[in-house]
C-alpha cells in the first residue's frame, strides 16, 4: 500500500527516481530535477499568487529560485485524502551562505539587490493580505518597548536578583532609552509620509525571510529559496534583518556593514527615506528585547545560562552598533 508521499506526488507529472526525508520535507531526485515535498499551511490564493511571483523572477533572470510545479490538474497545491494541503516545489544542491566567508555575503547581498528590482516590475495586482500596514512595524515596537519596561519593573521588584537580572538593569536605561528613540523617529516619519502627496513611494514585494539558510550556493549559481512569507512592504526590511544577523556574527564591523549597503545600492539604488527605514530596522534593540522576553517567559527558578551569555554579547557590541549606526544615519536621523 502507497504511503501518505507516494499518494501525493502521483498527482505530479514526473517520475521520481528516488526520495529521501529531512526537516519536516521529502527530497525528490525526478527526471526535471530534485524537487522538495512539504506540507503547506497557506490558502490557494496565495499558492497561486507565490507561483506567478516566482514564475516572473525565473523569467527576469532569476533562474534558480524554487519554483513552484502545478500538479497534473494545474493546481498549485495538491491535498491528500484528509484535506491536508502540500506543496512541490523546485530544489537546488548546493551549500548555504557561509556568515563568515564576505564574499558569500556580498554576493547574497548583490542576489537580494537584484531580486528586488525585478520584483518592483511585478505586474500583478498585490492582494490586501499581502500588504503590511504602514504603522505594522511602529505598533509592534512600540510594544517590545512596554514589555521591556514591564520586565525591568518585575525584576527591580525581585528581592533576590540572579546575575542575568543584575546585568539588565545595569544596561536597561540606555537600551530603553534607545528603543524609545527609535519609536519617537518612526512616528515623525511616517506622521510626514502621511502629509505627503501620494505619500511614500518605498514600498515593494519582499523576500519576507532573507538569510543565510534561504541563500544557496550552487554549481549553477546563487539559489534562494522559501519565499512563502513574501510581502509587500518596505523593500529595505530585508536588506535590514539580513545585515543585522551578519553584522551580529560580526561584532557590528564597520567595514563589512559598509560593504553590505555599497554592494546593495550598487544593483539597488536607493535614497533617504528608504535609508531612514534601514536606520530603524537596524537601530531598534530588538535583539535586547528578544533576550529579555525570553527570559521573562521562562521559568525563574533555573535561569539558562546561555540568556547570560546573550545578554552579554549584545552589551559587548553595542558601541560597535551604535557606531555604525550613527554612520549610516548622519544626515537623515534628528
Amino acid at each position: 500500500m502507497y504511503n501518505r508521499e507516494n499518494l501525493i506526488l502521483e498527482q505530479y507529472p514526473f517520475e521520481v527516481k528516488q526520495t529521501s526525508k529531512g526537516r519536516g520535507a521529502l527530497l525528490c531526485s525526478t527526471e526535471e530535477g530534485w524537487k522538495i515535498l512539504k506540507e503547506y499551511k497557506g490558502s490557494e490564493g496565495r499558492a497561486e499568487f507565490l507561483y506567478s511571483l516566482l514564475q516572473f523572477l525565473k523569467s527576469h533572470g532569476q533562474g534558480q529560485v524554487d519554483c513552484i510545479v502545478r500538479t497534473k490538474e494545474e493546481k498549485a497545491i495538491a491535498r491528500d485524502v484528509d484535506g491536508t494541503a502540500y506543496m512541490v516545489r523546485d530544489w537546488y544542491e548546493g551549500r548555504e551562505c557561509d556568515t563568515r566567508n564576505r564574499d558569500d555575503i556580498l554576493k547574497a547581498i548583490r542576489q537580494l539587490a537584484d531580486i528586488h528590482s525585478i520584483l518592483r516590475e511585478f505586474p500583478e495586482a498585490i492582494p490586501a493580505y499581502l500588504q503590511i500596514q504602514d504603522d505594522t512595524l511602529l505598533l509592534e515596537n512600540e510594544k517590545h518597548t512596554r514589555e521591556l519596561k514591564k520586565i525591568r519593573n518585575y525584576i527591580f521588584s525581585r528581592k533576590k536578583k540572579n546575575d542575568f537580572e543584575r546585568r539588565f538593569l545595569q544596561s536597561f536605561e540606555t537600551i530603553y532609552q534607545e528603543a524609545l528613540a527609535v519609536v519617537a523617529l518612526q512616528q515623525r516619519e511616517l506622521d510626514e509620509c502621511g502629509k505627503e502627496a501620494g505619500g511614500c513611494d518605498i514600498y515593494g514585494i519582499c523576500h519576507g525571510d532573507y538569510n543565510q539558510h534561504n541563500v544557496v550556493f550552487s554549481k549553477q549559481g546563487i539559489a534562494v529559496m522559501n519565499f512563502e512569507k513574501a510581502s509587500y512592504d518596505v523593500q529595505v526590511a530585508d536588506l535590514g534583518n539580513f545585515m543585522r544577523k551578519i553584522l551580529e556574527k560580526h561584532n557590528w564591523n564597520m567595514g563589512l556593514g559598509m560593504d553590505m549597503l555599497s554592494a546593495y545600492q550598487k544593483v539597488r539604488p536607493f535614497g533617504g527615506r528608504e535609508m531612514k527605514q534601514l536606520y530603524i530596522r537596524l537601530a531598534f534593540p530588538e535583539k535586547f528585547w528578544k533576550i529579555a522576553n525570553h527570559y521573562f517567559n521562562s521559568s525563574k527558578a533555573w535561569v539558562c545560562g546561555r540568556n547570560l551569555e546573550k545578554l552579554d554579547k549584545f552589551i559587548s557590541q553595542n558601541e560597535a552598533r551604535e557606531s555604525f549606526l550613527q554612520s549610516i544615519g548622519e544626515g537623515i536621523v534628528r
